[in-house]
Formats: structure tokens, C-alpha cells, sequence
């Protein structure tokens, strides 16, 4: 039985285009199918006129899905149209793959899905192929994806830095709290990355004066840039960031205490943690604290205080008075860390209220940069900025335009 038509359908190859003849290599753990194109005649690529003469044929090879255990490719003698009008000659690009790719278009969709998980080194000796090649896949469709995608849409950002290696050091994070996506990045964490931000987002039809607010931490880097790039958009500070400094706080205490107080050491964690997810023996060390007269103690009750101020604040209570109290508290605490802490709060109010008010969060941040952080740490590391800023906007820009996943087909209803 002539198997040559049913591999034609299973491909999906459109006419002219047939499978001519099936190879099996048992030994080399592969299998090659030659196509074959019968017309005599084809329309001009260029000037899409119809009927011109073919000039010649070009053997191309591309790598296609595995069949079964076997690698597989495709092999076709593509031709080159001599067209009469345009008086060009060209060669005709084919259904299954994009121009000048080694791969199918299956092929290329597998290694982009796979990429979301995997290194790339491990995708690479999956399917035998060089790095390079399976950086010329994602670079390629990525880009693309990138090319098409508009933020007419956007209306706030958030922005954030990301530590990612000795070689290639910050990186600032763009994103659509909204939409939860990240949009843009720019090398550095200068007020400088917001230009660069701002020429990308504008060339993807963003429009700068429709973003109506912009959480971040509070960098004076940060905070000018956007002030200059986006003079309309109110920033905000998360709570999160606030959280963060009052835990470096509290642990700047206990670091310069536990100098003269032995017993404080193991208890940073138990002093961080939230008191329901303390275990047995940090409840045991901290009810012994609590009952202390230690600096550290009342550093721990600062931190308490701040999260349940936090919590009425989200649940609609007038940010102004709890957080010049908490303030006013730091400041007679005689703990430096703090005093210097409710300085800066003092002085970045009107951020910290307008992200209550208007529900801002970098939250979607801090997703975004454990995403980030797992592609690191799966990749060991990226050699360039490029790799790097394509596999983030692979797992973390929510593009529309890219290959899906072939394994996941959707049947119609």
C-alpha cells in the first residue's frame, strides 16, 4: 500500500506540494521524506503575477517534529519562478516553514513551548541540534511577536530592577500591572532607562500621556525618569517595597545587637516570618523576646504594627493619620534604622497614599521576577542581553503572535 498520501494529509501540504518518496533510516534513528512539486508553471512571489516560468530547483532540508523514537525531515527542491513582468527571480517560500529556517513551523512552535520551561541547552541536545539554532528560532519568532504587539491599551505601568549576573548586571523591568504582562526592559536602573522605555512603548502605538499612574520602589533614579518621560502619571509606592525596607530594618537591629546579646542568634527568621507560620521552636523564641526589653523586640513590634496598618489601609482606612503615627513612632524609637526609615516615608507620603488610593501594587512585579529568576537559574546564566530580554518577553509577555503549541491543537466546537 502506497503510504505517500496519507503522509501528504498528515503533513498538511497543499497542492502542488505531495509527499514523493518515504526513507527510513532504522540505524541512524531517522526518517526523511522527500516532497516533490509537480507544477510546471507557479505565480511570481514578487509581484504575485500568475503563471511564469520556473527557472530552477534548490534542494532545501528542514528538521520536522519526531516520528515516533526517529528524527525526521523534510527535503524539497524548491523553486525558483523567472517572472516576466517584474523581471525578478525568486524563489517561492513554502507553507510548512518560515524563509531561510532549518525547521518547520511545527518544529518552531515545539521549541518555543519548550523554552518556557526548559534551557535552552537541554532543548538543544533534545533534538540534536546546536544552541545556535534554537536561539535562531526564538530570537526570530520572538522579535516578530514582539514586532506586531501594540500597547494602545496600556494605561499604567510598573517598573522595576532585576539583578541578572556579573556579565550582564540590571536590568529594568517594564510592566502592565493591569494586564500583568511585562511590555519593555532597558539595560541599567537609571532615570536614563525610562527614556529608552519610553521610544519602545511609543513604537508599539503606547501613548505616554494616557499612562495615569506608575508603581515602583522608591529610587530617586526611578523617580526622576519618570517624572520626565511620564509628567502626568502620579507614582506610587508599593507596600510591598515599604515591607521590604522595614524587614532590612529590623534585622539591621538584631545584626548590631546580637553583638552584645548572644541569645538573639537563630532568630532572624522567626523575627521576618509572619507569627502563623512560625515553627514550634520560633514560637518558643519569641515569646521569650517579646517579653524582653530588647531593641530588637521593639523592632519586631514596629514591624507588626506597619502590617496591621497595612491591612486597614487596604481594607479602606485614611492612610494620613496611621502612617504619620507609625512615623512619629519610628522617630522617638531610638533605633536608628527606624529613625532613618520614617524619614523616608515622611518624605514619600503622597506615593505611598496614592498607591491605597488608586489600588497599585508591584505585586505583578514580584511575579514576574521569580519567573525571571527560575529562567536564570535554568539557564545558568545568559551570554547576552538579547537571550535574556526574548526569553522574558517569551515567559512573561503574554505575545499573541506566537507559534502554539502543536501538541495542543484547538478542535473546533
Amino acid at each position: 500500500m502506497d503510504s505517500t498520501p496519507l503522509f501528504t494529509a498528515a503533513l498538511g501540504l497543499p497542492d502542488p506540494w505531495k509527499v514523493a518518496e518515504i526513507r527510513f533510516e532504522p540505524d541512524q534513528g531517522e526518517i526523511h521524506f522527500d516532497l516533490a512539486c509537480d507544477a510546471k508553471r507557479l505565480g511570481c512571489p514578487t509581484c504575485a503575477a500568475a503563471d511564469q516560468s520556473i527557472h530552477d530547483r534548490s534542494q532545501r532540508t528542514w528538521q520536522h517534529l519526531h516520528f515516533f523514537q526517529f528524527k525526521a525531515f523534510l527535503h524539497a527542491p524548491l523553486p525558483r519562478v523567472k517572472c516576466k513582468q517584474c523581471g525578478k527571480v525568486t524563489q517561492i517560500e513554502v507553507p510548512w516553514a518560515r524563509p531561510g529556517s532549518g525547521f518547520t513551523l511545527l518544529m518552531d512552535a515545539l521549541v518555543l513551548t519548550l523554552a518556557k520551561k526548559l534551557p535552552v541547552s537541554a532543548i538543544a541536545q533534545m533534538f540534536g541540534v546546536s544552541e545556535n539554532r534554537i536561539w535562531r528560532s526564538i530570537d526570530v519568532h520572538v522579535e516578530s511577536a514582539r514586532q506586531a504587539t501594540t500597547y494602545t491599551e496600556v494605561t499604567a505601568l510598573g517598573v522595576d530592577e532585576k539583578f541578572v549576573g556579573r556579565r550582564l548586571g540590571y536590568l529594568s523591568i517594564f510592566h502592565d500591572p493591569l494586564a500583568r504582562r511585562v511590555i519593555g526592559t532597558a539595560e541599567g536602573r537609571k532615570a536614563d532607562t525610562f527614556e529608552t522605555f519610553k521610544a519602545d512603548f511609543v513604537s508599539h502605538q503606547g501613548q505616554p500621556e494616557a499612562i495615569e499612574f506608575i508603581t515602583m520602589d522608591m529610587s530617586k533614579s526611578f523617580q526622576a525618569g519618570a517624572r520626565k518621560q511620564f509628567p502626568k502619571a502620579e507614582i506610587c509606592f508599593d507596600a510591598f517595597h515599604i515591607s521590604q525596607l522595614i524587614h532590612d530594618a529590623v534585622d539591621e537591629v538584631r545584626r548590631a545587637e546580637v553583638k552584645q546579646d548572644a541569645s538573639l542568634k537563630g532568630s532572624r527568621w522567626g523575627l521576618l516570618k509572619s507569627p502563623e507560620d512560625w515553627s514550634r521552636a520560633q514560637i518558643n523564641d519569641m515569646h521569650w523576646l517579646q517579653r524582653s526589653g530588647l531593641k530588637t523586640a521593639r523592632a519586631w513590634r514596629m514591624k507588626q504594627r506597619y502590617k496591621e496598618m497595612h491591612l486597614m489601609c487596604r481594607a479602606g482606612a485614611d492612610p494620613e493619620p496611621l502612617y504619620r503615627s507609625w512615623i512619629s513612632w519610628a522617630k522617638r524609637s531610638r533605633l536608628e534604622p527606624f529613625k532613618r526609615l520614617g524619614k523616608t516615608l515622611k518624605s514619600h507620603l503622597p506615593g505611598i497614599h496614592a498607591a491605597y488610593r488608586l489600588g497599585a501594587s508591584n505585586a505583578v512585579a514580584e511575579n514576574i521576577n521569580s519567573q525571571i529568576q527560575a529562567a536564570i537559574v535554568r539557564a545558568r546564566g545568559f551570554k547576552s542581553l538579547r537571550s535574556l530580554t526574548n526569553i522574558i518577553f517569551l515567559t512573561t509577555g503574554k505575545l499573541s503572535n506566537l507559534p502554539a503549541n502543536p501538541f495542543q491543537n484547538t478542535v473546533p466546537a
